[in-house]
């Protein structure tokens, strides 16, 4: 392995890179960053390395789930030669034992800043108190109570909050409703809401995404109302996408409409292609995007198995995994896998919307709660939450967090019915995109 400086930062590299300057044996007691390359229109352009494992990855896709997966493929790359596994040197391993080395890839312009950096979304922020500004697009009806979560439980990481909206009375509304909630004799406890313009967007840490070009009417007959939304809402993020480019946005952009997954894709592809469509990496980088769908889904899997006690071992031992929609992935069990069971509980959780539109009216108050605002606020707080990562070119839903490393996804050793479904969830994705 190859030790080099990049700025202030010690770097690590299994190939050579001629044009950085060596470091010495002094300075590789801490090592900051690992350096690979690989094709940024599926791949990321910085990780959490979490597992010596996944400096021996060749490509960024579901398999990273999988600890079993990964200790394959470094079992086959270091038996191509055997003596790399022996040379991860001691002061790396004690990098990644101590979550401190950042995957970086060296494809993605300026990729020299990411050495060692933190997201500014996570550590400090523009309020210049470690509380971050939180802009949100769309005040409708997931809007306004995810506005209200952030509102009323963010006061911790959250300093102010910006609302934008086609309609004028719609942002008056909910600024006067929000900045008369306060507790008592604490009236600055709670963030501060206000009005901004489409172009203040971007002037913060975090921007939310939740506009939509509208959703069919209850009783409309359409089954898969996140794929009806999917053109529409591709139109509508693309413009913010690439607003974000011309700003050099470094911040978060979350995306809440439906289609979730696919529309995070749509995100980053539009941000990182030129004038002329063709793609550059020049905008915001694949790690900087997350959906946020999968929480209520996690949540649902909850609801039945409290319901239901053949379910149960969801509660302490299951997952969930892909999409916000028909190919969603629930595990009653990581560790003792059910596939049946599983399957069960996985329908139930896909047709949940179904069931609340039978009853006359449209599923959004769980998902703008579990989905968005609470899984935000984990997000910020650098906790594990439910959101979709981009992996090997798509946005799949996995347990995650954002580390001073960077983003890490949960490992687990996952059985192989369970696997051959997320792979399952992993093509779909890919076919619709």
């Amino acid at each position: 392995m190859y030790f080099y400086r990049v700025k202030d930062k010690v770097v690590c590299a299994w190939e050579k890179y001629p044009a950085l300057p060596e470091a010495d044996g002094a300075e590789r007691k801490s090592v900051a960053a690992f350096l690979y390359a690989r094709d940024p229109e599926r791949s990321r352009a910085s990780f959490a390395v979490s597992m010596p494992e996944l400096l021996f990855a060749e490509t960024d896709d579901a398999g990273w789930l999988s600890a079993r997966e990964l200790r394959k493929a470094a079992a086959h790359r270091a038996g191509a030669d055997p003596e790399k596994e022996k040379r991860i040197p001691e002061e790396v391993l004690a990098a990644i034992g101590s979550g401190t080395l950042r995957g970086v890839n060296t494809a993605f312009p300026g990729w020299e800043d990411l050495c060692g950096a933190a997201e500014p979304f996570i550590a400090g922020g523009a309020a210049g108190n470690g509380k971050k500004r939180v802009n949100i697009l769309a005040i409708g009806d997931v809007g306004s109570h995810l506005l209200t979560g952030l509102h009323l439980l963010g006061g911790d990481c959250i300093d102010s909050i910006g609302i934008c909206d086609i309609d004028e009375k719609v942002t008056k509304r909910w600024e006067f409703e929000e900045n008369q909630i306060a507790w008592p004799w604490d009236y600055d406890a709670l963030p501060r809401v206000d009005i901004i313009t489409k172009e203040q967007l971007f002037d913060g840490d975090v921007f939310v995404f939740v506009a939509s070009g509208g959703i069919p009417p209850v009783g409309s007959g359409v089954k898969d109302v996140r794929m009806y939304q999917l053109e529409k809402n591709t139109k509508i993020i693309s413009e913010y996408a690439r607003m974000a480019r011309d700003r050099k946005f470094r911040g978060l952009f979350c995306e809440i409409s439906d289609p979730v997954d696919p529309l995070a894709r749509a995100a980053y592809l539009a941000s990182n292609r030129d004038e002329n469509g063709v793609f550059d990496g020049r905008g915001l980088r694949p790690e900087q995007i997350q959906g946020f769908g999968l929480g209520v889904m996690n949540a649902r899997a909850a609801y039945y198995a409290k319901k239901d006690p053949r379910f149960k071992r969801f509660l302490t031992e299951g997952r969930s995994f892909g999409p916000h929609g028909q190919e969603l992935v629930i595990a009653d069990s990581v560790a003792n896998y059910d596939d049946a069971l599983s399957a069960e509980l996985t329908k139930k959780v896909v047709e949940a919307n179904l069931e609340m539109r039978e009853l006359g009216f449209k599923p959004f108050v769980a998902p703008a709660y579990s989905s968005a605002a609470l899984s935000i606020l984990l997000t910020l707080r650098g906790q594990w939450h439910c959101g979709s990562v981009f992996l090997g070119g798509i946005y799949m839903g996995v347990k995650n967090r954002y580390t001073r490393a960077g983003l890490e996804h949960e490992i687990l050793d996952i059985p192989d019915a369970l696997m051959d479904r997320i792979r399952g969830a992993e093509a779909a994705l890919h076919a619709v995109n």
